[in-house]
């Protein structure tokens, strides 16, 4: 622990090592070690949940629910309010310690924290503007009332990548709605999850409305509480596989289930577009958190007559990456998560190699300590490679020649995942003609960023079910109740 001893405040990894977090209170333990994927040292250890603690969560969580759905949603709000400003007040220290345990650059740290505490003010807003609804049936007969109430009891799982936004973004609408919530963050980066959690109770979270537990289990762990017939709502974001087998194991209890699945997002750049603009786009599609993003550009592909002068210029910006320990601030590229992460990338480079591609900068990982995978350019790589088909999860650039606008839009459909996808080009016309015809949940026109608190977030086909942000995301936590009324 002395590695990390100049850390403090939230930023100290040992703070957050006291254990679950149930009912308002904490509880020891260990079994789980989390590890700084820069050096693979030892960050901290904390709890190993079991069945016996999620059914304690579930109970907690029960008892806490009639007096949280009955609290005044102003009153919810406010809580909300005060959570947002303790994450911008400690904005700094949950970078830190987001840069240590996940290893993403600490500029990239910090602008998360900045995302995910916009999740709270956005739903703390929304919170006192919940809709209802009052029409005339068409006959006369009756009155039509329409009203939204909690769904109930939540469990909210979440992935490494983006430790606290993804909390946020599902805590932040559950709470609004007036559901009481067990989060289950990802074994790798836990510390975050229970830094908010502290945060969360200084702001006035009521015992029970919020529950966070780590587990090295977490199949049986989730199922056993998907099988308490309190629990009505599973909110998950990770991989389609995981996705799936969730959603056969809710589908027994017939809960409501939102997906934020994989994703494989096509960037389009056609002859118009303003290279140094598509290219400012591309290093932040595909370099936002070292490429492990589910809305990274996945598949680069480039109109003819402008392909040789991208591969350049990405190239060139790629090969001039920093590449280091997330939390020094020159760096530009950290580690991946894990050793494992490393070799599937490897994998994946070394195949399309194997297949014709050529690598213009990178190919090869880094030998030096921690899980570095240097940033990569590939051209000439054939389409029908398996970098083309699955989520590359890392700093790799696979760039692909086209023609036609038929031909770009058939490359970008040809794959089972529509979460995002990328256009450039100077004719607006034209990108949103192509654009309406790519199968896609979220769509940037000369933009590399889209994800925004107030815009609804997900995709279509295998990329995941219902949508998380915008007025749409507290709804996902609601039921439409109707009311035939004859006064």
């Amino acid at each position: 622990m002395t590695f990390h001893a100049k850390f403090s405040g939230y930023a100290d990894p040992t703070l957050h090592a006291a254990g679950l977090y149930i009912g308002g209170k904490w509880q020891s333990g260990s079994g789980i070690t989390v590890l700084d994927p820069s050096t693979g040292n030892l960050l901290a250890e904390v709890s190993d949940a079991s069945i016996e603690d999620a059914q304690r969560a579930v109970d907690a969580a029960d008892a806490a629910a009639a007096g949280w759905r009955a609290t005044p949603a102003r009153q919810r709000s406010e809580i909300l309010r005060r959570w947002y400003q303790l994450m911008t007040q400690h904005a700094e220290e949950l970078a830190t310690l987001i840069a240590l345990e996940n290893g993403k650059a600490l500029a990239d740290a910090r602008g998360e924290v900045a995302y995910a505490a916009e999740f709270f003010r956005w739903y703390a807003e929304e919170a006192t503007r919940i809709p209802g609804e009052f029409r005339h049936t068409p006959s006369g007969s009756h009155n039509i009332l329409v009203d939204h109430e909690p769904t109930g009891i939540a469990v909210l799982i979440t992935p490494w990548n983006f430790p606290a936004a993804m909390a946020t973004r599902k805590i932040g609408p559950a709470l609004a709605a007036g559901c009481t919530v067990i989060l289950k963050p990802a074994s790798e980066t836990p510390l975050t999850a229970y830094a908010m959690a502290r945060l969360g109770e200084e702001a006035g979270v009521p015992p029970g409305v919020v529950n966070v537990l780590t587990t090295s289990n977490p199949g049986v762990i989730t199922n056993a509480m998907l099988a308490d017939p309190r629990v009505r709502k599973l909110s998950f974001t990770g991989s389609t596989g995981v996705g799936r087998v969730l959603l056969a194991e809710a589908a027994k209890s017939v809960v409501s289930c939102s997906m934020e699945l994989g994703g494989n997002a096509p960037f389009i750049v056609f002859d118009d577009a303003d290279l140094e603009a598509a290219l400012d786009g591309a290093m932040i599609a595909k370099m936002r958190n070292a490429g492990e993003a589910c809305t990274a550009a996945n598949r680069f592909y480039v109109q003819a007559g402008i392909h040789d002068a991208f591969v350049a210029g990405l190239t060139a910006r790629m090969k001039s990456l920093k590449i280091g320990p997330g939390y020094d601030p020159e760096t530009q590229c950290g580690p991946m998560i894990t050793q494992n992460a490393v070799r599937k990338i490897d994998r994946l480079v070394s195949e399309a190699l194997a297949a014709g591609a050529r690598a213009t900068t990178g190919g090869k990982p880094l030998t030096e300590n921690g899980y570095f995978y240097p940033p990569t350019v590939l051209e000439n790589v054939p389409v029908n490679a398996s970098i083309a088909r699955e989520e590359i999860f890392g700093p790799v650039a696979p760039v692909y020649k086209f023609e036609s606008d038929d031909e770009a839009i058939r490359l970008a459909n040809n794959t089972e995942y529509g979460l995002a996808a990328y256009i450039y080009s100077r004719d607006l016309k034209r990108a949103m003609k192509v654009g309406k015809r790519i199968e896609t949940g979220m769509l940037g026109i000369n933009r590399g960023l889209m994800s925004d608190p107030a815009a609804p977030f997900g995709g279509v086909k295998q990329s995941g079910i219902g949508r998380e942000g915008g007025v749409t995301g507290i709804l996902e936590f609601m039921e439409p109740k109707y009311y035939a009324v004859d006064y």
